[in-house]
């Protein structure tokens, strides 16, 4: 896609500042228990993140985690219940009208299913010129261009076929490459991609992934990238967050979180990663016991307890745990490293499937 001048974007913009902070942040819905009754779930508990320019941070967890919440929030479609989000140093809860209507064309939405995300009464062409009729970019001949340009970076080709055709002519996997091409084409800053490859055909993930990897580079655009599938995680980020309950729970390199988790829910989600080997066909794999608790009813102390195989009785049902460094750039909420505990020894990759 040809690169134009952004009028929204700052001139003087510090690389070294984060694009996107998330400080202290609570996000609490009201969830209805009765007829006349409410009660307060908090999707999101004190969380706090960092994204810099042309970095990929995957957030991983199961589903309730928080991942999803978290990464609406980053881009404003959620209004913080406490803490802040800001945008290249601006506070998102600051901007309304115009200037938030400005923030939009920096931040957009990779969304998980592709066949909601994609309106079946409009072409391919009508839905990739939809943002740029929206916010005034170019004349007609000048969207034409960037519309057929986008076409060919997500590889929907032949151009002048694909930008006639309807949506339900085409598959899956190219209506998520469609809406990889529509959040791109105001050029932003900063994407949060939610579950991208979850509802894709399994031949078709990797193929996405790596596209996603090759406009990132091509765009150095910032990427938010939610998922339950730590393998991924593993090959297209730089950092991994787990989250658990609505905490984050343990930050770091991806490698190293891969090699070496330290948390017990991490190892959990690690050792449920299935091995393309045939002798383990009838081996039982580990797996944590119960489901997550309701975000309504988070028990005392570490909110992971309940399920933890390594929980210490009389510490981790009583006391809160906070989120240490453990290590160069590597965080975590466990009793276990509580108090500037020494790090955990080297610990081999216990997934053949994911190379180092």
């Amino acid at each position: 896609m040809k690169q134009v001048h952004n009028p929204v974007r700052e001139p003087g913009t510090d690389p070294a500042r984060p694009l996107v902070q998330v400080d202290s942040l609570d996000v609490t819905f009201s969830a209805r228990t009765g007829l006349l009754r409410f009660e307060q779930a908090r999707a999101l508990r004190g969380v706090s993140l960092e994204v810099f320019r042309g970095e990929t941070v995957a957030v991983v967890g199961e589903s309730g985690s928080g991942k999803t919440t978290l990464g609406r929030a980053s881009i404003g479609q959620l209004k913080p219940s406490g803490g802040r989000v800001l945008f290249d140093g601006t506070d998102l809860a600051t901007l309304g009208g115009q200037r938030r209507k400005a923030f939009r064309r920096r931040a957009q939405a990779i969304y998980q299913d592709p066949f909601a995300s994609i309106d079946p009464y409009m072409t391919l062409a009508e839905t990739l010129a939809e943002p740029l009729e929206i916010h005034g970019v170019g004349n007609r001949t000048e969207r034409r261009e960037r519309i057929e340009q986008a076409l060919a970076e997500v590889r929907l080709t032949p151009v002048t076929e694909m930008a006639n055709a309807w949506p339900h002519m085409i598959s899956g996997g190219q209506r998520q490459r469609l809406g990889i091409a529509r959040a791109l084409m105001l050029q932003p800053e900063y994407l949060f991609a939610d579950e991208p490859v979850s509802m894709v055909d399994a031949s078709s993930r990797a193929e996405i992934l790596h596209l996603l990897g090759e406009l990132q580079a091509r765009h150095g655009v910032s990427i938010l990238y939610v998922t339950h599938d730590i393998a991924t995680a593993r090959h297209s980020a730089r950092r991994i967050v787990v989250m658990y309950l609505g905490e984050i729970v343990e930050e770091g390199p991806a490698a190293d979180v891969v090699a070496s988790p330290r948390h017990p829910y991490t190892k959990a989600l690690i050792a449920s990663v299935p091995e393309p080997n045939p002798a383990n066909r009838h081996a039982h794999r580990p797996v944590l016991p119960g489901e997550p608790p309701s975000p309504m009813h988070v028990p005392a102390g570490c909110a992971f307890h309940p399920r933890c195989p390594e929980a210490i009785p009389g510490v981790c049902d009583r006391q809160p745990v906070a989120l240490e460094t453990t290590g160069p750039q590597r965080r975590v909420a466990c009793h276990l490293y509580a108090d500037g505990a020494a790090e955990s020894p080297p610990k081999r990759d216990p997934r053949p499937d994911i190379p180092a």
